[in-house]
């Protein structure tokens, strides 16, 4: 029987393979497959709808819900529940990443001015969405010369 601790572990490693490839060979065929075309995040993302179907079905936390932070609480006390939230934020993290990493190509910035937003993404989502909204600011959208 997979266990929350087991698929915790396993969710991270895959998280943080795909924050390797964007830190270290953003450019690289093998990140474009794997993580820029949305393949990890995705994966993230139908592992998030498994185990919140699981939670709901096979473990249903007591007085859960959504209505009060009393309620979230008690949904995040089911390590289950717990454990999709995780998920949650390891795929949006992890897609935001991604479409930085492609904006950024886009637009010529340049890696050191990626690097901090990516790392800020990685460990405090929406900070490094909000840095990388400022540097993309300094960078305008490259427009395609009309032939």
């Amino acid at each position: 029987m997979l266990r929350p601790d087991f698929l915790f572990q396993v969710a991270n490693q895959v998280a943080s393979a795909g924050w390797l490839l964007l830190l270290l060979a953003p450019r690289w065929r093998g990140t474009r497959a794997v993580v820029l075309s949305g393949t990890l995040p995705l994966l993230l993302a139908a592992a998030y709808v498994g185990l919140i179907g699981y939670q709901t079905f096979a473990h249903p936390a007591p007085g859960a819900g959504f209505g009060s932070l009393a309620q979230v609480a008690a949904l995040f006390r089911e390590p289950w529940a717990l454990l999709a939230g995780w998920v949650h934020y390891l795929c949006f993290d992890l897609w935001v990443g991604a479409w930085e990493t492609r904006d950024a190509q886009r637009r010529g910035v340049p890696p050191w001015a990626l690097i901090p937003c990516l790392l800020a993404t990685f460990l405090l989502g929406p900070l490094g969405l909000l840095l990388y909204s400022g540097v993309r600011r300094r960078y305008p959208q490259q427009q395609l010369s009309a032939k």
